[in-house]
């Protein structure tokens, strides 16, 4: 199954919080055990602007189909201070002053890692609002045959600034090599000086950080933030050089990508409380000395500051990765017995020889296709989620399907040189048959994204053995699977996978920026 990072991470990067609706359950009077829950963001706007446009997160204790799903923004805290407008018009309707009440018809899937993007409104100061002024939004959500359930965010009015990142940058490094990239930040509104920014980092798996610096945070080897408590004038520059190293696990030749995006402080405390809210941190201060930000000189506080235009926040990173350093996915066999009648489970998958990571996560792509024929007398009774039913080159897409004769299974986006991700499958045993094979396969060819260029072809297959004949070996290669011999699987060096998701995506799920996708889907195409 694929972890709970790298579903964020495919939820944030498909349709921004859009659920597979198929592994729902149709809701029923006997399910009114489920809970609803949601997350409203606290927001920031600037006075004399259009404000910004939010949603709820929406969840639920276990996959369920709700109907007549209906959110409730309740700002009376708010009276005179802001107006909440619905983006489209139709959906809302505002049955008591400073109250908005929207509705959708039709069936909706929730899950517990949580829908985001329905009924968005604008949160948009009035013309008496002013900087300082703050107040509560109670939004509640509630569904037939469901208790409601509230949550209260914070609405803020303070100061617009404009914050600016500066212009994308081309580098070419080997794996394990050095390379620098500025950092820059301009303030390009008028008349108002930024109090203080922060940087929010999203960078490939590949972009390691130089130094460790104390203003700044890491989850693991993952640069994440850094803070800055200098005041930028309008019109003034600041910089500071980054240091980098390509990860000596990089795929090459390629290309790694990164991007920043500059955040008042204020609207990064809003960021960091959603955070809050799903248990996630930004990581943890580096041990080195601060990052320091130097004025440019070729450039010629109040309670609250909001940027009035997040589009030109942000700066990007491609760095073209030289050499050769290629990626050996072997398939993992398995072999197991019983009796007739029982039900045995079978581990099969994929494993990361190395020497290099495989990282698809701007494509958004599993690392490889896991193709399962069935050993002849049994039938495939528990399948998982990730697990289709194929007829020749044909896909079904329904998860989790029992009785087929042969599955394509997804592994997950990313896999760490040693790294082994595999499926369980019950198999009834319906007829004792001697030596009963079937085939564990990888990188099948199609017409679609994903890794097609292993470096040893020859341990793509391995074998499915039911009640192994004596002396037969099982799988046929010491039972590690995937024709890697006796040596045993390789050490574990680490898996990264929860750090993949990234801030970047945490943002688009918090709808800090809605960015991150245009960006993204900029990028992933780049050749």
């Amino acid at each position: 199954m694929l972890t709970k990072a790298t579903r964020r991470w495919l939820a944030g990067f498909g349709v921004a919080g859009a659920l597979v609706a198929a592994s729902a359950t149709p809701a029923a009077a006997e399910e009114s055990a489920v809970q609803l829950g949601l997350y409203m963001n606290d927001t920031t706007v600037a006075v004399g602007t259009d404000g910004k446009v939010e949603s709820p997160t929406l969840y639920a204790s276990e996959p369920v189909i709700v109907h007549d799903l209906t959110v409730r923004y309740d700002y009376t805290d708010l009276a005179g201070k802001v107006k909440l407008t619905p983006e489209i018009d139709g959906e809302c309707t505002t049955p008591e002053q400073n109250v908005l009440v929207c509705q959708d018809p039709f069936e909706i899937g929730l899950e517990e890692w949580g829908y985001g993007g329905l009924f968005n409104v604008a949160i948009a100061p009035t013309d008496s609002a002013k900087d300082g002024d703050s107040g509560s939004l109670k939004v509640t959500v509630s569904a037939d045959g469901f208790e409601p359930a509230s949550h209260t965010a914070t609405v803020k009015i303070g100061e617009g600034v404009d914050l600016a990142g500066g212009p994308e940058v081309d580098r070419s490094a080997a794996p394990g090599g050095e390379f620098t990239a500025p950092l820059v930040l301009s303030n390009v509104g008028e008349g108002t000086s930024a109090k203080g920014a922060v940087v929010i980092f999203d960078h490939d798996y590949a972009i390691r950080p130089g130094k460790h610096y104390s203003n700044c945070t890491y989850a693991g080897d993952q640069l994440r933030t850094c803070r800055f408590t200098d005041t930028v004038a309008p019109g003034e520059t600041f910089s500071a050089t980054v240091p980098y190293v390509l990860g000596k696990d990089t795929y090459a030749p390629g290309n790694a990508w990164g991007s920043h995006m500059w955040l008042t402080p204020d609207e990064f405390d809003d960021f960091t409380a959603y955070l809050k809210s799903r248990g996630i941190s930004v990581g943890e201060p580096g041990t080195d000395e601060a990052l320091v930000l130097t004025k440019q000189p070729t450039m010629t506080a109040q309670s609250f500051q909001a940027d009035v235009n997040p589009e030109n926040n942000w700066s990007g990173l491609q760095v073209k990765v030289t050499g050769n350093n290629g990626v050996d996915l072997a398939a993992i066999g398995d072999s197991v017995d019983g009796k007739a009648g029982d039900v045995v489970t079978a581990t099969v998958g994929v494993r990361n020889n190395g020497p290099a990571v495989l990282d698809l996560g701007r494509v958004g792509s599993p690392v490889t296709k896991i193709d399962v024929t069935v050993p002849t007398g049994t039938t495939a009774v528990n399948v998982p989620d990730n697990c289709f039913p194929m007829k020749g080159d044909d896909v079904d897409w329904e998860p989790g399907k029992p009785g087929a004769k042969a599955y394509r299974c997804y592994p997950e986006i990313f896999i760490a040189v040693g790294e082994e991700q595999t499926v369980d499958l019950g198999l009834r045993i319906d007829k004792v048959v001697p030596n009963a094979t079937g085939t564990v396969t990888i990188n099948a060819k199609c017409e679609c994204e994903g890794f097609q260029d292993d470096t040893n072809p020859a341990n793509d297959t391995a074998k499915l053995v039911v009640n192994a004949a004596p002396g037969t070996g099982g799988n046929g290669d010491g039972g590690n699977g995937g024709g890697a011999g006796g040596g045993g699987t390789l050490p574990i060096t680490g898996s990264a996978t929860g750090l993949i998701a990234g801030v970047g995506v945490l943002l688009l799920t918090a709808g800090v920026g809605g960015y991150v996708v245009a960006r993204r889907r900029r990028t992933r195409f780049v050749a």
